[in-house]
C-alpha cells in the first residue's frame, strides 16, 4: 500500500493563492493575519486535509510552545482545579502543558532531567519544593521557573501565592471568639511553606486574643495521612473543641471522621475550618468554613510572569502575594462577635 502524501504548507498556499508565510501566521497563535486571508487558508487547509507539523516548526523557531507543569499529587482536590484553569489559560496563548509528578515529599529534583531534556519552554511548580541548586540549573539552561502557591527564600525565581499568614490570623481570631478554648492546628508536609504560614497566622491570631495553640498534627495534605492525625488528637484528654486544617482536602476527612468513627457532631462539638475553598466545601454534606484561595488570580498572575520570562529573555523575577477571603458556612460556630481580616 502506497504512503501518502504529506500536506505541506506550501500545498495550502498554493490552494488559497497567497503566501507561505501567511499560511503559517495563520496557525501561530497572536499572529496578525487578516481575517480574509484567515478564512481562505483554512478552507484551503480543510480541503487538503492539511495539520500544522508542530514538531518541525519548534524545530524552527526553537520553542517546543510547550510549559512543565509539575506537582506532587492529584489527590488533593485544589490541584486538579488549578490544574484545568492553568492548562486553559496557557491554551489561550497557543502553549500546551506537560505533566510532571514528583515524589509525595515534593522533592522536584528526580524529575528534573526528564523536564529539561523535553526542552519546555518553561516550568510552572505547584505543590514541589525546589531547592537553590536546582533553580540555579534551571536559570543556567535559560529555562524560566514560577511557583505557584509555593514561596522560596533564595533569589531567581518568581513566585505567586496568597496570604497565608493572614489566612491563618484570621481562622485564630474567629475560632477565639466563637468560644473555643483548645484550638488544633492538622499541618500539611512538615517542608510546605504554605502550611508553616498558615500556622504562624493561627498562632498569632490566637495570641491577639491570649490563646495558644492547643496541638499540632500531621495530615501531609493527604486524606488517609489526616484522618489518622484526627484519631491521634482525639487519642486522650483534653480534646480539642476546633480543627484548623491547612487544606479543604484534610478539613473533609477531619469531619468525615469526627462524624463516623468518633462520634462527634460539627460544628456542635468540634468546629472544624479548612483552606483553599475547592468545589467541595460548598456541599451540603459538609458546608465547610474555609479561606479562599484566589485560584483565578493566581494562574492568571503566573501566567503572565512565565510568558513574560519566555518571551522577552526576562529573567527579572517577582514575588506576588494575593489577598485571601473568609468562606463563612456552618462547619464552625458563629462567633460571640464578628472578627475582619486585617
Amino acid at each position: 500500500m502506497q504512503k501518502k502524501r504529506v500536506v505541506t504548507s506550501r500545498d495550502v498556499a498554493e490552494r488559497a493563492g497567497v503566501s507561505q508565510s501567511a499560511v503559517s501566521r495563520c496557525f501561530s497563535p497572536k499572529a496578525s493575519i487578516s481575517e480574509k486571508t484567515r478564512c481562505k487558508v483554512l478552507k484551503a487547509a480543510k480541503e487538503l486535509g492539511y495539520r500544522p507539523n508542530s514538531i518541525a516548526r519548534s524545530l524552527i523557531t526553537r520553542s517546543s510552545r510547550t510549559i512543565a507543569l509539575v506537582l506532587s499529587s492529584l489527590d488533593n482536590m485544589f490541584y486538579p482545579l488549578v490544574v484545568a484553569k492553568a492548562s486553559l489559560r496557557f491554551q489561550s496563548e497557543g502553549y500546551h502543558l506537560l505533566l510532571f509528578v514528583v515524589p509525595e515529599d515534593g522533592d522536584s529534583s528526580s524529575v528534573m532531567d526528564s523536564i529539561l531534556q523535553s526542552q519546555v519552554d518553561g516550568i510552572l511548580m505547584m505543590s514541589a519544593s525546589l531547592t537553590s541548586s536546582l533553580a540555579r540549573e534551571c536559570a543556567d539552561s535559560g529555562i524560566p521557573v514560577v511557583l505557584i502557591n509555593r514561596q522560596v527564600d533564595f533569589a531567581g525565581i518568581s513566585q505567586v501565592y496568597s496570604d497565608n499568614y493572614h489566612g491563618g490570623f484570621w481562622v485564630g481570631s474567629y475560632l477565639t471568639m466563637g468560644g473555643h478554648e483548645r484550638v488544633a492546628y492538622l499541618a500539611g508536609l512538615e517542608s510546605s511553606s504554605t502550611s508553616r504560614h498558615r500556622y504562624e497566622g493561627l498562632v498569632d491570631g490566637l495570641a491577639s486574643v491570649g490563646k495558644r495553640c492547643h496541638a499540632i498534627a500531621y495530615g501531609d495534605y493527604d486524606f488517609e495521612c489526616a484522618r489518622a492525625a484526627t484519631q491521634r488528637l482525639f487519642a486522650k484528654p483534653p480534646y480539642p473543641d476546633a480543627i484548623f486544617a491547612a487544606s479543604d482536602h484534610m478539613a473533609i476527612a477531619v469531619m468525615e471522621t469526627l462524624r463516623y468513627e468518633l462520634g462527634y457532631r460539627v460544628p456542635e462539638d468540634v468546629s472544624v475550618i479548612g483552606f483553599d475553598d475547592t468545589p467541595i466545601a460548598a456541599w451540603p454534606s459538609y458546608r465547610l468554613t474555609t479561606v479562599r484561595q484566589p485560584v483565578d488570580q493566581m494562574i492568571e498572575q503566573a501566567t503572565e510572569l512565565l510568558l513574560k520570562q519566555i518571551r522577552q529573555g526576562d529573567f527579572h523575577t517577582e514575588s506576588r502575594v494575593l489577598p485571601v477571603t473568609p468562606i463563612l458556612r456552618h462547619s464552625a460556630r458563629q462567633p460571640i462577635r464578628e472578627t475582619v481580616l486585617d
